[in-house]
């Protein structure tokens, strides 16, 4: 998995008053937690923005100015609720031995046949909880929707891998073709019925 390095500074006071100081310096106070003991630090605000506002999923690499560096894994954000800025964030550090979870992007490959015909295709989990080691954590997991047909389902069964657990329910429906009123029947059935006709 792809990481996305956080450079700051650790912080010796961590009362109200003092976080509220980083925030008006454009700062966001932080805590990494999983480790022996709590680090305290902070970094500037845009240093996040490539790691909280995007879809994609990435670990942190944590650089203090003191020459500690951790890897990470952000846990938990806080939000002003007007403004929407950072107000504070948790992160868990994560050691290369030690299975962690994180919730995977799904990408959808292909050109569903039952979609060219006219289905609606239903995208029912866009994220997957997986459990790996940091090495084996995939940035995306790739969903083939090729052969989905009308009223065919993809389950999250046929998404295992090796490298990763999958902690969802087999029974769990990633994508699906749904009918639609202009639907029409799949390629393969119309010439199957083709085939008859002419036999006929």
């Amino acid at each position: 998995m792809k990481s996305i390095t956080i450079k700051g500074s650790k912080r010796e006071s961590v009362g109200k008053k003092d976080s509220k100081a980083l925030r008006n310096a454009e700062k966001v106070p932080c805590v990494l937690y999983g480790g022996e003991k709590s680090v305290h630090f902070s970094a500037k605000e845009i240093a996040f923005k490539n790691l909280v506002y995007t879809p994609n999923v990435y670990t942190a690499v944590i650089e203090l100015e003191n020459g500690e560096t951790y890897n990470a894994i952000l846990q938990d954000i806080q939000f002003h609720p007007v403004t929407d800025r950072i107000m504070h964030i948790d992160f868990y550090q994560i050691f290369d031995d030690k299975e962690i979870t994180m919730n995977i992007p799904v990408i959808l490959t292909g050109n569903s046949v039952g979609v060219l015909n006219g289905g609606a295709l239903r995208f029912n989990k866009r994220r997957l909880k997986v459990r790996a080691i940091p090495a084996n954590l995939p940035d995306t997991i790739e969903a083939d929707i090729t052969d989905l047909k009308i009223g065919s389902k993809l389950y999250v069964t046929e998404l295992k891998n090796d490298k990763f657990t999958l902690l969802e329910a087999d029974n769990t429906v990633v994508v699906q073709v749904r009918t639609s009123r202009n639907a029409t029947a799949d390629v393969e059935e119309e010439g199957a019925e083709e085939g008859a006709e002419a036999a006929e």
